[in-house]
């Protein structure tokens, strides 16, 4: 039985994680009092009794958290950006390479991807180790997300009964070019140089689609998929044919796989990531992740298309 605390239930994130598993019967959640969930005596106790603490918090919160650990044998799985590019944690994709997975396997302390990260590393990265791309590759991302993933406060603010005309339109955001995401998305893929990232909230609530253009064979790129993915649980090459002609961003809403599919021709392609913000893009994550740091199949207790 793995004993198990989330560190910030109630956000987002904590309450889809708590949802996946609290019907497990392999897991006992050890769920703190509410008048103590800020209390930091209180919130030590409850991580260093764990087996496994999940931060679902803010970067700073998550930090203070990580300084209550005092139990070397408890495993940590941060879902917050605090640590994604950090020194002596492991980056939570284990179907990226061996490496990857072992590292997964081996540590005690993972940091979840990011959502828009993770569809963007998915695509990018086995290109760049199988030489198709170059990490000197100047690159442009769009990604199309649902409203829950900007937390509670964007999810009331497109559910309640009046609301802005503007919600009723996809709104692009991180137009600075300086969203949280890029730091991982560079450094995982070893990139010389970010890509230019262009983040889209539409008026849907899970869901995501993660596309990166290219001035390549879309045949090639299939097959390179198709052999780095060949063995993983959570991710596939679809075939691109299964919604027809327009690609709906929220088709794997509620599940926790990821499908890659390449449109286009000889000469150039569209590469897209088909997943759930909330999902593969972060809750189902961390029960994967928490799955591998247990020795467990990857996929036990997740939410898998056929």
């Amino acid at each position: 039985m793995i004993k198990a605390f989330i560190d910030g239930k109630e956000g987002t994130t904590g309450l889809k994680l708590y949802g996946r598993l609290k019907g497990r019967p392999d897991v006992a959640l050890r769920e703190i009092p509410e008048k103590y969930r800020k209390d930091l005596s209180a919130r030590r106790d409850y991580i260093n009794e764990s087996d496994v603490a999940f931060l679902c918090l803010p970067d700073a919160a998550a930090e203070e958290s990580v300084s209550l650990v005092e139990n070397d044998g408890v495993k940590i799985v941060d879902a917050s950006t605090a640590h994604r590019t950090a020194e002596g944690w492991a980056y939570g994709f284990p179907e990226l390479s061996e490496a990857h997975r072992a590292a997964v396997e081996n540590s005690g302390r993972v940091a979840n991807p990011g959502c828009h990260a993770s569809g963007f590393i998915a695509l990018v990265y086995p290109l760049i180790a199988a030489g198709a791309l170059g990490k000197d590759a100047r690159l442009s991302c769009f990604s199309l997300t649902g409203y829950s993933g900007g937390g509670k406060k964007m999810i009331a603010e497109y559910e309640q009964e009046t609301r802005s005309e503007f919600l009723n339109a996809p709104r692009q955001y991180g137009l600075t070019q300086a969203h949280k995401h890029l730091k991982e998305m560079q450094a995982l893929c070893g990139l010389e140089v970010p890509p230019v990232f262009s983040p889209v909230v539409g008026d849907f609530y899970a869901g995501m689609q993660v596309s990166v253009p290219l001035f390549a064979s879309a045949e090639k790129l299939r097959e390179i998929y198709a052999e780095h993915y060949k063995n993983s649980k959570l991710i596939r090459l679809a075939a691109g044919e299964e919604y027809g002609a327009f690609l709906p961003a929220n088709a794997l809403a509620g599940r926790d796989d990821m499908y890659i599919s390449v449109y286009g021709n000889a000469e150039r392609a569209v590469c897209v990531a088909l997943f759930d913000n909330l999902g593969k893009g972060a809750s189902g994550a961390a029960v994967q992740n928490m799955n591998v740091m247990f020795g467990l199949p990857e996929e036990t207790g997740l939410h898998l298309g056929k």
